[in-house]
């Protein structure tokens, strides 16, 4: 029996600059490939998403998903929703060091109660990707040859994660 990806050390996602324009690059992850590149105002080909949109979308998603399994779980029926995330960078007054917002908007297709908007928002600030850009995380840095590959979570975590944020 064949090994899954989580399984082998083969795990996480792998970026290669395509050598087409200044920036554009081709992520790889389980079989699928993305380019991320920079918008053409920056000197980008405007081919894909910039690394900050993917960290936008990552907490997009994950919030819609959190969202959704919550409101499953409770029996709820609500209208459609998008979530929008927007990056940017602020200085904070008496910090030296710029920091970084992700600023979330929510919306629904339709009406909820008040309830569970409150719920909702509770929700939505314990999502698995929300979580971890509050706490930080460790970004450990190793050069080497190719094909030696970080370790990964299986894919199962951050269900298992979703499940953990929607547990009342």
């Amino acid at each position: 029996m064949a090994l899954r990806q989580y399984e082998t050390t083969d795990s996480g996602i792998v970026a290669r600059s395509t050598g087409k324009g200044r920036f554009q690059t081709e992520l790889n992850v389980r079989g699928k490939t993305l380019l991320v590149d920079e918008p053409v105002e920056v000197g980008g080909d405007g081919t894909g998403p910039t690394p900050y949109e993917l960290l936008s979308g990552a907490l997009a998603a994950c919030t819609a998903m959190t969202l959704r399994l919550y409101a499953e779980r409770k029996g709820w029926t609500l209208p459609p929703l998008s979530v929008e995330v927007a990056h940017s960078i602020f200085k904070k007054a008496g910090d030296e060091r710029p920091r970084d917002r992700f600023a979330r908007h929510i919306a629904f297709d339709g009406p909820i109660d008040e309830a569970q908007k409150a719920k909702l928002i509770e929700i939505a600030n314990k999502c698995p990707v929300h979580r971890t850009f509050m706490n930080g995380f460790d970004v450990p840095t190793e050069i080497g040859p190719p094909n030696v590959h970080p370790a990964g979570e299986p894919p199962t975590r951050h269900e298992e994660e979703m499940e953990a944020a929607c547990a009342d």
